[in-house]
């Protein structure tokens, strides 16, 4: 893994490494990423934004200090869309149950529209989150991008080609033409013929009769 650490004066080169980050992923999703980062440091002015694009997925975690145990949220995402992770989350009261996953300390949401974060339901797990954190965020600070980490081998951002067609609405079939042998008619005198030969051969030679 190839780390890269952001250093003070380069914030314009750390923005432009993440702009190449979410680059990767479908145009949708990548205004999805843009979205509920927007979203997520309205709310956290002062926390800094500790990028990874790792090898599973493309992760920035929102933390009061530098250190990355101390994140409380994060966006992860990949090809098949986006989450929000709440690093703490089995702790955080959740009488709506929001929360997805069963370990010992993370929780998740999925996030296919950032409106799920305007939920008031989100904003209370959001605030408890920033509550409960043990390191209290600054205050009249700037935020901070902090590019942590940079996996050379990656799974792919976009959906297989597979998954493409799933998604895409099927297109109607063409009614199957019926295909009609043409039989031609036959008249009723030859009709008769054909059916007087045919019983006759069934029946086998007429016996020959001798004269006495």
């Amino acid at each position: 893994m190839k780390a890269a650490r952001h250093v003070k004066g380069s914030r314009s080169d750390a923005e432009a490494q993440l702009r190449g980050f979410v680059a990767k992923f479908d145009p949708r999703h990548q205004a999805l990423i843009r979205a509920v980062r927007r979203a997520l440091r309205r709310r956290f002015p002062t926390a800094y934004e500790l990028a990874y694009d790792n090898y599973n997925f493309f992760v920035i975690g929102y933390s009061p200090t530098e250190r990355p145990s101390d994140s409380i949220v994060s966006i992860a995402a990949g090809a098949n869309g986006v989450g929000l992770c709440f690093i703490r989350g089995a702790r955080l009261a959740d009488p709506k149950k929001v929360l997805m996953g069963s370990g010992n300390q993370t929780r998740f949401i999925r996030v296919p529209s950032v409106d799920v974060l305007s939920h008031p339901e989100v904003g209370a797990l959001l605030t408890a989150a920033a509550v409960q954190s043990r390191t209290p965020f600054r205050t009249g600070a700037r935020p901070e991008l902090v590019i942590r980490s940079v996996s050379a081998k990656q799974r792919p951002r976009r959906p297989r080609d597979s998954e493409l067609r799933r998604t895409r609405p099927a297109q109607a079939k063409e009614p199957r033409r019926r295909t009609r042998c043409f039989t031609p008619k036959i008249p009723g005198t030859f009709r008769r013929e054909l059916t007087v030969a045919k019983l006759a051969s069934q029946a086998g030679p007429s016996p020959v009769r001798i004269a006495a």
